[in-house]
């Protein structure tokens, strides 16, 4: 990459708020690693690497010495489809050889691995060597059990370091990792443990959340009635009964020979994890993540398009449950840096624990939802965010859902201090990872996204699969197979094409509302299942939202569309209105002329509706479909991923109340 080269994609623009300063740039991951292959820039990089997996996957390999203990003879092959891509073919590895092995006659093996501060103030800190030998025997212990190779063995764990050593002691005898959402109740508990078949599950007692006991091993074992399979719940905490069934071990208690605490070696694409995405009606869909897929994918994003370099370390406040736990648990490992944990929620015992823990804990690298911002948002002081200096901070990864432009712009400024990149990054469970991102060597523009990552053969495009020009708005696709997209969906073929491959001829269809601008920036605007036709217009949501949020009179929106006699369908806004506003006649006419002066009189919404709260998943994105559901009294499908199910309640209320009929159970 040539210094101060001006390219396409920077033309000056007044838009631009973050140039990368070209000193730094060059010393960046991606910079050496494209100029070790004599590509020009970013943009060549991700033209060479979609049209060369075979060269950008072995580069990659190389680049970050992930290690196989059998090379592949060819590393991809489509010749059953490419809905159906076989990878690194021949090679054997295990992810464990890679996260600890290879560090282990380096300097890294006696640095800080895993860095935990718990909600009473509690800190633990293990190294490498430490962290590995806990990992080695809580494995051996599984294979004491009759555990394994194919084994389910779940995780219903708070974000603590025992859930670190038992994801990895999965890992480690070639098991397969079946993440829970902490937050389930045990009917959603039940029908993962059953769909995945699971042998095993690693949980505690209780976990405390505000304040409050959240009882998880209950939980279980109501869940595990009938479950004739499922032989052993291992506790990390709390009273083990081994003349119960399931037998209820302790994890402290697991001990194994030095050959039961082996690596096992496996083929490359073995699976390596099984993660639940919530369905619009039905089961959950299982996701299933290989070794060789889930390793190359994670360096890929945050080792070459966020910079993430041995000795960072990386914080970012999730669950086990979403795909953000695994990857926090072991990305940094791969790249020779520190997992950064906390348990709890943010803002408990107060709303500035969050700032605090990302300096308290050394994070150079941030991962955040724009859920949260806009929470900070609401706060006077924002938390005391201005009070933390962020002194090791290099990097802000965003994700989740859509930003506003002033949630984006609160961010840039009091978080970012306009210094660090606020990098957005879009992607999902079903890849582990991004489709887009911003990188560390790409101009930033407001809610922009700097281009499509490497190897993912991202376009956007309409429902018959044609390209769309710039600026025009289609579904974002990709037009190849990436190394990390799920192996199907578990036990459920059909299902699988139906929602990915078959929908757009020749494409995955990742359901996202996407469009490039004439220099390069790609913009999402929400699902495109959401999306909303008024007046012939295909329009999503997050528009209709970022004008109502930019009034200064409402701190989140949802907006739906639903079926309307006249115009085919109409516009109903749910929104929450800032502390201290009210939500009287004058507040809703403002909003409703906000929207009609900023998009249109076309879209003028055929309701305001103010409201307590709105329902979010677990990785904190809004629900829109359960929010249309509630309102028309239809059947929501599964529900289980909600932290707030109880939101639903005032709408469906309003919903029926407007309708003229009793309110409808979910």
């Amino acid at each position: 990459m040539q210094e101060g080269r001006r390219t396409a994609r920077d033309d000056g623009s007044t838009d631009i708020v973050w140039r990368p300063d070209p000193a730094e740039a060059r010393r960046t991951a991606l910079a050496r690693f494209m100029h070790a292959h004599g590509v020009a820039d970013y943009e060549a990089l991700v033209a060479r690497a979609d049209a060369d997996p075979e060269w950008f996957y072995g580069a990659v390999f190389d680049f970050f010495d992930l290690r196989l203990t059998r090379p592949w003879e060819r590393i991809l092959d489509t010749s059953r489809g490419i809905a159906h891509a076989r990878w690194c073919l021949g090679a054997e590895t295990n992810i464990a050889l890679s996260a600890f092995a290879r560090h282990r006659e380096g300097e890294r093996w006696h640095r800080p691995a895993l860095r935990f501060l718990g909600q009473q103030g509690e800190r633990r800190e293990l190294t490498y060597a430490e962290l590995d030998a806990e990992v080695a025997r809580v494995a051996g212990g599984l294979r004491r059990l009759g555990l394994g190779r194919g084994d389910r063995i779940a995780l219903f764990l708070p974000m603590i370091p025992e859930a670190v050593v038992a994801l990895h002691a999965i890992f480690r005898i070639g098991a397969i990792a079946l993440p829970l959402f902490s937050g389930f109740g045990p009917e959603a508990v039940r029908s993962r443990l059953a769909d995945a078949g699971a042998a095993a599950v690693f949980t505690t007692t209780t976990m405390m959340r505000r304040g409050r006991p959240v009882p998880l091993l209950e939980t279980v074992l109501e869940a595990s009635r009938g479950l004739d399979g499922l032989r052993h719940v291992i506790l990390v905490e709390g009273e083990p009964a081994a003349d119960a069934r399931p037998a209820i071990l302790a994890m402290d208690a697991l001990e194994g020979s030095e050959e039961e605490r082996r690596i096992e070696i496996l083929p490359a694409d073995s699976p390596l994890l099984l993660i639940y995405t919530s369905g619009t009606t039905g089961r959950p869909k299982g996701s299933v993540q290989t070794h060789c897929g889930f390793m190359a994918k994670t360096c890929i994003d945050f080792g070459l398009c966020f910079d993430f370099r041995p000795g960072d370390s990386l914080f970012w406040m999730s669950d086990i449950g979403w795909v953000v736990g695994p990857m926090l648990f072991t990305l940094p490992l791969l790249l020779g840096g520190t997992v950064l944990i906390a348990d709890g929620t943010p803002d408990h015992p107060d709303p500035g624990r969050y700032w605090r823990l990302v300096e308290e804990l050394g994070a150079t690298h941030l991962g955040i939802a724009p859920t949260i911002v806009r929470s900070y948002m609401r706060l006077a002081d924002g938390g005391g965010i201005d009070d933390v200096p962020f002194s090791r901070l290099r990097a802000v990864v965003s994700t989740g859902e859509a930003w506003t432009e002033a949630a984006w712009q609160w961010a840039f400024e009091r978080l970012c201090r306009r210094r660090v990149p606020l990098l957005n990054y879009a992607g999902g469970t079903e890849m582990a990872g991004g489709i887009l991102a911003g990188t560390m060597v790409t101009p930033l523009k407001p809610l922009s996204f700097g281009g499509a990552i490497p190897g993912m053969s991202a376009d956007v495009a309409d429902m018959e699969g044609r390209s769309l020009p710039p600026g025009e708005k289609g579904e974002l696709v990709l037009r190849a197979p990436s190394i990390s997209l799920t192996r199907g969906l578990w036990r459920d073929e059909e299902r699988y094409l139906d929602t990915y491959w078959r929908p757009i001829p020749g494409c995955w269809r990742h359901g996202d509302l996407a469009a490039r601008d004439e220099n390069g920036f790609w913009y999402l605007f929400g699902r495109s299942d959401d999306t909303i036709k008024l007046a012939g217009k295909r329009t999503g949501p997050s528009e209709i939202e970022a004008v109502l949020t930019s009034t200064g009179e409402v701190s989140e929106a949802a907006v739906v569309g639903v079926p309307d006699p006249l115009k085919g369908e109409a516009l109903v806004c749910f929104v929450m209105p800032l502390p201290g506003t009210v939500a009287d006649a004058g507040f809703l006419r403002r909003l409703e002329e906000a929207v009609t002066k900023g998009m249109g009189t076309a879209f003028r919404p055929k309701h305001i509706l103010p409201v307590a709260d709105l329902p979010r998943t677990r990785n904190m994105k809004i629900m829109r479909r359960a929010v249309r559901a509630a309102w028309l009294g239809e059947p929501q499908g599964d529900l289980s991923s909600l932290v707030n199910p109880e939101a639903l309640e005032q709408i469906r209320a309003l919903g029926a109340r407007m309708r003229g009929g009793p309110a409808k159970e979910a």
